[in-house]
């Protein structure tokens, strides 16, 4: 080859693999990239659906569905919800994940739970309550009759019965108790129990040795997690700053999951 002064020929050829290899360099990267997302699958998301509530069957069917997976790792006994559907699960609904990612479920056990009842004549009400709550039962409606004590305890009921100590029964079960109350101290105050879940507002009417009645849920509660992160947006009777109310009084109580609700009030 003959090359003249400039030398443009051996110039040319160089400039020309110099780009060869860019081009190579820049094809691999990007090859590279896509191999990567195709592994990880980069910006690829799953929103986790709520199998609360759902029999593990059908947790499956809807995890299969949107392409997740479920596994049975645990279970516990809660009485409101049917045996063998599922409690909870990790990571919970609304989570973003990846395809194939496994849903731990913890699951309502399917064989029923039994506890002893105590012995809660004598007690005070707040000392049944804890007698109550650590034998693993409930605590359900107080009921008054005249006594020299007020809020000391003088009978005990499971569904209008007596059940005297020691006998097994369901574990959560709500405990009825009737109680005393003097003519000298026989009224309390309603609390204002908007903006708390059910669970708050029960205890806050059981402080003040009021009745929990009928509960309702709007439209926004559609599942079982739903009516536990719930809160009420409307009492009755309403709650009426110093206003007395006879102890043993019942509450009404709605409640739900849209915040507006209790803007708006």
């Amino acid at each position: 080859m003959e090359v003249d002064k400039d030398n443009k020929p051996t110039s040319r050829w160089i400039i020309r693999n110099i780009l060869l290899a860019i081009a190579f360099f820049a094809v691999l990267l990007v090859l590279t990239q896509m191999g990567l997302k195709a592994i990880t699958r980069h910006n690829q998301v799953i929103i986790v659906p709520d199998l609360t509530g759902l029999s593990v069957a059908d947790a499956k069917i809807v995890a299969k569905r949107n392409h997740i997976r479920t596994e049975v790792v645990d279970s516990v006994y809660v009485k409101r919800i049917e045996k063998g559907n599922v409690f909870s699960q990790n990571p919970a609904a609304g989570k973003e994940v990846k395809k194939d990612r496994v849903i731990k479920l913890t699951i309502n056990a399917h064989q029923t739970k039994m506890v002893k009842m105590p012995n809660l004549v004598g007690y005070s009400l707040r000392q049944a309550k804890t007698e109550i709550l650590s034998s693993g039962l409930s605590v359900g409606k107080l009921a008054y009759r005249e006594d020299i004590a007020t809020n000391n305890v003088l009978d005990q009921f499971i569904k209008g019965r007596y059940v005297a100590p020691g006998t097994e029964v369901e574990a959560e079960t709500p405990v009825d108790l009737l109680l005393g109350l003097s003519p000298d101290e026989n009224e309390t105050f309603i609390p204002y129990l908007i903006g708390y879940t059910l669970a708050v507002a029960r205890d806050n009417l059981f402080e003040n040795s009021l009745n929990l009645g009928n509960v309702s849920y709007d439209e926004t509660v559609e599942s079982y997690q739903d009516s536990v992160s719930a809160i009420v947006y409307q009492q009755s009777p309403a709650y009426s700053p110093g206003a007395p109310a006879r102890m043993g009084a019942t509450i009404h109580l709605k409640l739900t999951t849209s915040q507006a609700k209790i803007a708006a009030r």
